[in-house]
This record gives structure tokens, C-alpha cells and sequence, in this order.
């Protein structure tokens, strides 16, 4: 399976539970759960996997023409979902 594929296969399901979460406990429901020890480390080990994705999405994006800040800033803001788009969204054999 490529990366384009597994992308849209997570990122569909990934989606409905991300509106799901938002319509249970709207945008503070989902930023509140790093108020336990065991939510604040979830939530720092999704920024340093992020981090890490981000490395390697930078220098591909730029291989490819793609504006890497774009995607910078999107995963910034919408976490997974944004590196889920950007492979999603890959042209032919980028992915």
C-alpha cells in the first residue's frame, strides 16, 4: 500500500472522529486533555512525532514544488490531519 492510499484510509476514519470530538466537546474538549499526567504526555508525544514527520514532509515537500511552509503551518494548526492532506493530496509517484 502507498502513502497516498494509507493516507486516505486513515485520514477518512481520522475526520469523523475529529468532528465527532469537536460536536461532544467542542475545540477546549480536545485541548483539556492534557490536564491529567497521562493526557499532557499523550500530547507531547503527538508534538514530537509531528516534529519528526515534519522533518522528513519539509525537504520532500521542496523535492517535489510544494510549498513546505503550507504544510508547516496547517500541521501547526490541525495536527495529523494536515500531513494526512499533504500525502493525500500527492501528485502521481511524489508520495
Amino acid at each position: 500500500m502507498n502513502r497516498r492510499t494509507l493516507s486516505l484510509v486513515l485520514l477518512l476514519p481520522f475526520l469523523g472522529l475529529t468532528a465527532w470530538a469537536l460536536m461532544n466537546g467542542g475545540i477546549m474538549g480536545i485541548l483539556n486533555t492534557y490536564q491529567t499526567p497521562g493526557g499532557a504526555q499523550v500530547f507531547v508525544d503527538l508534538i514530537i512525532s509531528l516534529i519528526l514527520l515534519l522533518t522528513f514532509l519539509v525537504p520532500h515537500a521542496r523535492a517535489h514544488n510544494r510549498n513546505p511552509w503550507l504544510w508547516v503551518a496547517l500541521t501547526l494548526g490541525l495536527g495529523s490531519i494536515a500531513p494526512l492532506l499533504y500525502f493525500a493530496t500527492a501528485r502521481g509517484g511524489e508520495a
